[in-house]
């Protein structure tokens, strides 16, 4: 089963326990946001201004290598987070706003208890 659509599938996690197929593809979406790097891109991505970022952008952000910087671009479209717009010589990244909303909606409770945050 592809990634995405384990994503598409999976319950929240207070309401259903995962099947090992649903948790490892999950644990791949979280291991991709686990990285700093990916993180930070992320962040750019989905702060920029009309929702998309050229390459350019992204690299000049970072003192890593262009290589590196289209390393961590890939994983985070391998994993369904960010998709990508070539244009001319340059190329244009995009949040996937579903995936996102996908996994707000793993981790958001059925019901939140009222004293949830009393005393916290």
């Amino acid at each position: 089963m592809e990634l995405l659509q384990i994503l598409e599938c999976s319950p929240s996690l207070v309401r259903e326990p995962l099947d090992g197929e649903q948790a490892a593809a999950v644990a791949r979406v979280f291991k991709a946001l686990g990285d700093p790097v990916r993180l930070r891109i992320v962040s750019i991505v989905a702060s920029h201004s009309g929702g998309e970022v050229c390459v350019c952008d992204i690299n000049d952000a970072f003192d890593l290598s262009q290589p590196t910087i289209s390393h961590h671009l890939k994983v985070l479209k391998d994993v369904g987070l960010l998709v990508s717009e070539r244009r001319a010589s340059w190329v244009y990244y995009r949040l996937v706003p579903e995936r996102l909303a996908e996994l707000s909606v793993l981790l958001t409770p059925a019901t939140i208890p009222a004293a949830a945050g009393a005393g916290v």
